[in-house]
C-alpha cells in the first residue's frame, strides 16, 4: 500500500478535528437539556415553549414569560429559560408575530406603529394567560422578561397590568415606555458596549422613579446580542424572581457554546468533503487581469451604487423586514460587479463544470452547506426552519446572494483575496448606508453577524479554489450560507 502523502494526512486530521467538534457540540447541547422538560404548544396562533425542571413538586411556583427582540426568537432566549427553570420557576418563551415559528406577520417591521404594538401586546396576553393556567404556576407571581423590542413590549404590558409582580428589560429601546412615577418594580439591564441610545433609555426610565422600584444593571463587555448570554444578565433575572430558592449557578454559554462547536465542526468538515472534487489540470484562469486600483474602484462604486438604488426602490414591499433591502442591495451590486468585469477584462472561454462527477459533488456540497448553517443555529441559537412566506423568500434571497457572489467571482477573476475583500467592502458599505439612513438602522446591529457569514463563505471559496472547482460552485455554496439565516431569521413584515 502506498504511504499517504502530506495532503492526505492533513485532510485526515481535518476530518478528525471536525468530528470531535461535532461530538463535543452535541454533548454540550444534550447537557443543556439535562434535567429539564420542554412542552410546545400553539395558542391563538402564538407558538409557546414551556420549560420547567424535572422532579420539582410541592408549592406553587413563580411563572416567567420571556420575550425576544426584533429578529430574535424563542430559541435565542432559551438559555434564560434554562436558568429560570433550574431555580424552580416555570418559564414560557414565545415567538412574536413575524418571528421564529410564527406564521403571522408583523406590520410596520417591528417599529413603533400602533398596529405592531397591538400585535405584540396580543401575543404577550396569550402567553401570560396560558402560563397562569399551567399546573404548578402561582398566577399571582408572574414575572416578565424581554429584550430590545421585547423589552419595550413587556414594559408597556406591565404598566397596563399592575398585577405583574416584576419586569426585567434588557436593552430597552425607549425610556418613554416607562411613565414618570410608575410604581411597578423594574430591572433594567444594558450591555457595556451597546450604543449610547440604549444607555440613555435607561437613564430616562429611572428618572423620577419612586424609591426602591428601579434596579439598574450593566453587563460589562457585551453588546446588543451578547448581553443575552452574560452571567450578570442571568443573575439579574434570578434576583427578580419572587421566590429566590437555591440552585445551580446559571450557565448561559452551555447552549450557544454547543451550537458554536457544532457550527465549527461542520464548517471544518467541508474541507475533506471538498476533496471529492477531482483536480483538473489547467483549470485555473491564470490570475486577475484587472489592476488592483481599478478593481478596488469598481468594487466600491458597485457597492455604493447598489446601496443607493436599493434605497430608491420600495424594498419594504418584500415581506422580509431589513432582509428586503439587503437582498436587493446584493442583487444590484452583483449585477454592477459583473458589468465591471465584462468591460474591465478581455473575454475568455468559461471553465467547464468538469463532468458528471463534479456536478454530483456540487449537489452534495450545496446540501451540506444548508445543513451546516441551519442545523447548529436552530439547535442552539435561533429558529432557522422556514415557515409561511419564508418558503418562497428563501429561494428569492438565495438568488440575490448568488448574483452578488457570481459578480464578485467574475471581477476577482480567480484571486481569492479580492473575492473575500469584495464581501468585506459590501458589509462596510451596508453599515455606512445604515448610518446615512439609506438602509434600515437595524442593519448596524447585525453587521457583525453578516460579516461572519461573509468571511465563512469566503473561506469555503478558498477551499474550492484549491481544488480547481468550477468557477460557479463557490458562489453557489456561499449563496446558501448567506441566504439561509437572512431568509429564516429576519421578521416577516
Amino acid at each position: 500500500m502506498p504511504t499517504p502523502g502530506p495532503a492526505s494526512r492533513r485532510l485526515l486530521a481535518c476530518g478528525v478535528v471536525a468530528l470531535l467538534a461535532v461530538v463535543l457540540g452535541a454533548l454540550l447541547l444534550a447537557r443543556a437539556d439535562a434535567g429539564l422538560s420542554t412542552r410546545r404548544a400553539t395558542v391563538a396562533g402564538v407558538p409557546l415553549t414551556e420549560v420547567r425542571a424535572d422532579g420539582v413538586s410541592g408549592d406553587l411556583r413563580p411563572g416567567v414569560v420571556i420575550a425576544h427582540g426584533f429578529a430574535g426568537s424563542a430559541r435565542l432566549m432559551r438559555p434564560l429559560a434554562d436558568s429560570v427553570a433550574r431555580r424552580g420557576a416555570i418559564a414560557v418563551l414565545l415567538d412574536f408575530a413575524g418571528h421564529g415559528a410564527s406564521h403571522a406577520r408583523l406590520p410596520g417591521a417591528g417599529r413603533d406603529e400602533e398596529r405592531s404594538r397591538a400585535l405584540l401586546r396580543h401575543d404577550l396576553d396569550v402567553a401570560v394567560a396560558w402560563l397562569r393556567g399551567r399546573p404548578g404556576v402561582d398566577p399571582d407571581r408572574i414575572v416578565l422578561v424581554g429584550h430590545s423590542m421585547g423589552a419595550g413590549a413587556v414594559t408597556r404590558y406591565a404598566v397596563a397590568h399592575p398585577e405583574i409582580d416584576r419586569t426585567v428589560a434588557f436593552s430597552l429601546p425607549d425610556g418613554g415606555d416607562v411613565p414618570a412615577g410608575w410604581p411597578g418594580r423594574l430591572t433594567l439591564v444594558v450591555g457595556g458596549l451597546e450604543f449610547a441610545g440604549f444607555r440613555q433609555a435607561v437613564d430616562e426610565a429611572t428618572r423620577d422613579a419612586p424609591p426602591g422600584t428601579r434596579t439598574r444593571v450593566v453587563a460589562p463587555g457585551t453588546e446588543h446580542v451578547s448581553v443575552l448570554f452574560a452571567p450578570r444578565t442571568h443573575a439579574a433575572v434570578l434576583d427578580a424572581l419572587p421566590d429566590r430558592t437555591g440552585g445551580p449557578p446559571p450557565a448561559p454559554l452551555t447552549r450557544p457554546g454547543g451550537a458554536g462547536l457544532l457550527l465549527a465542526g461542520l464548517a471544518l468538515g467541508f474541507v475533506p468533503l471538498a476533496a471529492l472534487l477531482s483536480r483538473r489540470a489547467g483549470a485555473g484562469t491564470g490570475g486577475p487581469r484587472t489592476g488592483a486600483g481599478r478593481w478596488l474602484a469598481a468594487t466600491v462604486a458597485a457597492a455604493g451604487l447598489g446601496a443607493a438604488l436599493a434605497a430608491l426602490l420600495p424594498t419594504a414591499r418584500l415581506p422580509l423586514a431589513v432582509g428586503g433591502y439587503v437582498a436587493v442591495f446584493l442583487l444590484f451590486t452583483g449585477v454592477l460587479l459583473a458589468a465591471a468585469a465584462r468591460f474591465a477584462q478581455p473575454r475568455r472561454p468559461p471553465v467547464t463544470a468538469g463532468g458528471v462527477r463534479s456536478a454530483a459533488v456540487a449537489v452534495v456540497l450545496l446540501g451540506y452547506a444548508a445543513l451546516a448553517v441551519a442545523l447548529p443555529l436552530h439547535l442552539g441559537l435561533t429558529s432557522t426552519v422556514p415557515v409561511g412566506a419564508r418558503w418562497w423568500l428563501l429561494p428569492l434571497v438565495t438568488f440575490c446572494c448568488l448574483v452578488f457572489l457570481l459578480g464578485a467571482e467574475r471581477l476577482a477573476d480567480g484571486h481569492g483575496i479580492r473575492y473575500a475583500a469584495t464581501g468585506g467592502i459590501a458589509v462596510l458599505v451596508l453599515a455606512v448606508a445604515a448610518v446615512l439612513g439609506l438602509a434600515p438602522g437595524f442593519v448596524l446591529l447585525v453587521v457583525p453577524l453578516f460579516a461572519a457569514l461573509v468571511a465563512w463563505q469566503a473561506a469555503w471559496a478558498g477551499v474550492l479554489r484549491r481544488r480547481d472547482a468550477p468557477w460557479w460552485l463557490a458562489p453557489s455554496v456561499g449563496a446558501v450560507l448567506l441566504a439561509w439565516p437572512i431568509a429564516t431569521t429576519l421578521p416577516l413584515a
